[in-house]
């Protein structure tokens, strides 16, 4: 009886593939090219962190080496304190500005579109073009928010030669940067709450902070738990704005985990030591969204 049923389920197994063959079609090439760009490297990767690999030959397996010696360096741990403080004022002032964006352009008014491309305009920018006009405007002499406080009679600021100032300067800019891409997306998510829950609130009396609160916000949830992921994962590999702007300074003080897996890979050749790097990494970020889930992705529906 188990091979007359196990006979009578696979001919139906085969007709669903068989149904479903035109999708697994398109999916087929999109498939191979995640496993052969994503999946494949990061499984290599994985492996190389318990090697010692040099390009000039010679792969030695030294098995948890790469990971003990990461643990005893301080340059490791003052690279993550970088990367953490970075991430704690980046990822929530992009939210934030994403959010009030979205909402301030969710309204049907002449010329909205205009705005909306605006405003989503430094998104499709050059990061390093960015970058360089940034730097500029963050001169200590001669720079245009200093010559904007000595206009005002204030103290010119040492926005990247500072070792305090520097990381939210670099957060504030990326903010400026990123804004756009979160905004759109925090904006699908206004405009799929339909408007009679909206409507129904203020007919209840509802003041407009109240529905916002109690209405809007939760309703958001989802989308704001998805903005978050992505601005989480993208503060966490922060390196180009810092090896532009900064070069990792002043004193490594915007030295990040992923500017120090660029040196030990790309510039000490230490590629085992730099996958190291990046399992850790990968943790963390891990560790971060799924705190991320509890906190803002439960559903009480």
């Amino acid at each position: 009886m188990g091979s007359l049923a196990t006979t009578r389920s696979a001919p139906s197994l085969w007709r669903r593939l068989e149904r479903h063959r035109v999708g697994w079609a398109f999916i087929l090439p999109v498939f191979v090219l995640f496993a052969v760009f994503r999946i494949w490297p990061a499984i290599n990767g994985f492996l190389l962190s318990f090697q010692d690999y040099r390009l000039a030959g010679g792969t030695t397996y030294q098995g948890l080496r790469n990971y003990r010696d990461l643990f005893d360096d301080k340059v490791f741990w003052g690279a993550l304190r970088v990367t953490l403080k970075y991430a704690v004022i980046a990822v929530p002032l992009t939210t934030v500005m994403s959010l009030a964006f979205a909402l301030l352009i969710n309204r049907a008014i002449r010329g909205i579109t205009l705005y909306r491309a605006i405003y989503f305009l430094p998104y499709v920018t050059s990061l390093v073009m960015v970058s360089v006009i940034w730097s500029w405007v963050y001169r200590a002499d001669g720079g245009l928010l200093n010559g904007v406080l000595t206009g005002i009679g204030l103290e010119p600021v040492k926005w990247l030669s500072s070792k305090q100032m520097v990381i939210p300067s670099l957060a504030i800019m990326a903010a400026w940067k990123g804004v756009g891409y979160s905004m759109m997306i925090l904006l699908a998510g206004l405009k799929a709450i339909p408007e009679t829950l909206t409507e129904a609130s203020q007919v209840d009396g509802a003041t407009g902070a109240q529905t916002f609160w109690r209405v809007t916000l939760p309703l958001l949830r989802p989308v704001l738990f998805f903005v978050l992921v992505i601005e989480t994962i993208g503060a966490f590999q922060v390196f180009d704005t810092m090896y532009v702007m900064t070069n990792g300074g002043p004193v490594r003080a915007s030295y990040s985990l992923v500017y120090m897996l660029y040196d030990e890979s790309f510039k000490f050749m230490n590629f085992g030591y730099g996958a190291a790097i990046g399992m850790i990494l990968f943790l963390i970020t891990f560790v971060v969204m799924m705190l991320q889930r509890l906190m803002f992705g439960r559903s009480d529906t």
